[in-house]
C-alpha cells in the first residue's frame, strides 16, 4: 500500500489508527538493517497498540503515530522507567495535509519515515540501552543521520529513559 490520503483517526479520536506507513508492507527490502545499530523494521508493527499521536510543526510539517510492542505498552501503562529490555517503539510519519472532505481535519499525505527504537541494554550500552533505525521508503538512511539519534535523545529526554513519547491513554 502506498502512502496517500488515508484517514488519520488517531489524531481525531486518539483511539485508533486507520492509516499506516507502507514502507514495510510486504517489501523484502524493509528487513534491511540500519547502519550502526543493526535495527530492522519489525514485521508485526502494524498490529501494535497506539502509544500516542503527534503533530510536528514546520519545517517537518508531519503527522506522527508511535506504536509499541506489548512490552512497551505494559511499561507505559505501569509507568515503568527505565523501559525494560525488549521494548520496541515504532514512529510512523506522514506529511501533514488538510482533508479535502472536511476542512478542519488533518490527514496524512506522503509517508516520510518509519523510525524504530529497540531497548537492549546489553547490545546498546553506549546509547542508554537503545538502538535506533530510521527508514525512508523501507530502506535505512545513512550512518551520518543515525549518528544524530542518540545525541538528540540524550540532550532532550535523558530523564525519561531517552524517549520523547508520552502515553496517550
Amino acid at each position: 500500500m502506498k502512502a496517500g490520503h488515508l484517514a488519520f483517526l488517531a489524531v481525531v479520536a486518539g483511539s485508533a489508527i486507520a492509516a499506516v506507513a507502507a514502507a514495510a508492507d510486504g517489501d523484502p527490502d524493509a528487513r534491511i538493517a540500519s547502519p550502526i545499530y543493526g535495527v530492522t523494521i519489525p514485521e508485526s508493527y502494524r498490529q501494535w497498540e497506539l502509544i500516542a499521536p503527534a503533530q510536528e510543526g514546520e519545517p517537518l510539517n508531519e503527522l506522527r503515530a508511535v506504536l509499541g510492542n506489548a512490552i512497551a505498552v505494559n511499561a507505559y501503562r505501569e509507568g515503568k522507567l527505565p523501559f525494560p529490555d525488549g521494548t520496541i517503539l515504532t514512529k510512523l510519519a506522514w506529511k501533514h495535509v488538510q482533508s479535502p472532505e472536511f476542512a478542519p481535519a488533518s490527514i496524512p499525505g506522503a509517508a516520510t519515515t518509519v523510525q524504530i527504537m529497540v531497548k537492549d541494554s546489553k547490545k546498546y550500552p553506549a546509547t542508554g540501552g537503545w538502538g535506533f533505525g530510521r527508514f525512508v521508503n523501507g530502506k535505512p538512511v545513512d550512518a551520518a543521520q543515525h549518528e544524530t539519534c542518540f545525541a538528540c535523545h540524550q540532550a532532550l529526554v535523558k530523564d525519561h529513559d531517552f524517549v520523547f513519547t508520552r502515553f496517550a491513554p
